[in-house]
């Protein structure tokens, strides 16, 4: 389950794999380009008063790594054969975290159309879930990992105090469309930004919906660098994903003259080349906020 053992796919063909683990009887999915690799449970080193959904750490080839309890963090009861379980060591957002699941079966490639966004009924600023794979037998949900980290230890989100080392900021007229599938990460993005002095900013779920308002926008004739200066996109968003949205929109004659700037937990260096295929101007990782708001800077001031 190395990242090295060429499971990775071409960037910009809106296509992932994910594997596919167990919690009870319910079935969640992660992206695979977060998995370094799959290993049995092993003795865990308790932490005072650290928080309930964190087992411990544990040492994994020198290095030291925290353990994520999934089924404590979801609120599910814990595993009824924990000698059976299984861990799955994972990289995102520049740190590395291992997540105690209760069983890891498959792996399914799929299109990220295949993946609907979770329905306003059931979810909030608070959801867990951004996508949900409907299959014959069952559904299988992708879970927020991102929020899941955020809600054990909040300094791993962004937050506008950082700005405060950027000094005083002027308002800026430019504009910036936001493609981002949490709701969570939107609100907070566009109210740190906002306080970059960028609060021209729209947002939309993922790409798909992005680039459908950029196409209607084409359409009525308009001139994309009079509406948009600038576009930031994660990358794991469901129907369209962040490769496929950059890829479309350098591959057309009017959108392309717009920076696009990826914004996403998978910023790492085994990664970076798949931005840089699909002609992305600037890859920032979550959380630098600060980073890339001297991007934006550098881009449209």
């Amino acid at each position: 389950m190395r990242q090295d053992q060429g499971i990775l796919l071409e960037s910009g063909t809106n296509e992932l794999e994910i594997v596919e683990f167990g919690i009870g009887e319910n079935r969640f999915g992660m992206n695979v380009i977060k998995v370094k690799e799959i290993i049995n449970p092993q003795p865990i080193t308790k932490v005072p008063h650290s928080h309930p959904s964190v087992e411990g750490i544990i040492d994994i080839r020198g290095e030291v790594v925290p353990v994520v309890d999934v089924a404590h963090a979801l609120g599910f009861p814990a595993s009824d054969h924990p000698e059976k379980d299984k861990f799955i060591l994972s990289e995102f957002n520049q740190t590395k975290i291992v997540f105690h699941v209760h069983t890891v079966t498959q792996i399914h490639r799929i299109s990220w159309e295949q993946i609907e966004k979770p329905n306003q009924m059931y979810q909030g600023l608070d959801t867990q879930i951004t996508g949900v794979i409907k299959r014959e037998e069952d559904m299988l949900l992708l879970l927020d990992f991102e929020k899941v980290v955020a809600d054990i230890n909040p300094e791993t989100s962004m937050k506008k105090e950082q700005l405060r080392e950027l000094g005083q900021r002027e308002r800026s007229s430019k504009k910036i469309l936001i493609a981002e599938d949490s709701a969570m990460l939107r609100a907070m993005l566009q109210e740190t930004l906002s306080e970059a002095g960028y609060d021209q900013t729209v947002s939309f779920e993922n790409g798909r919906e992005a680039w459908d308002h950029l196409a209607e926008m084409i359409e009525e004739g308009k001139t994309m660098t009079d509406e948009y200066q600038l576009i930031i996109t994660d990358i794991e968003m469901p129907m369209m994903d962040g490769h496929h949205f950059t890829k479309l929109l350098k591959d057309h004659e009017q959108l392309q003259v717009l920076p696009v700037v990826i914004f996403s937990s998978l910023i790492t260096e085994d990664l970076r080349h798949k931005g840089e295929r699909v002609g992305a101007d600037a890859q920032v990782s979550k959380p630098e906020i600060v980073e890339l708001v001297k991007i934006i800077d550098q881009n449209i001031l």
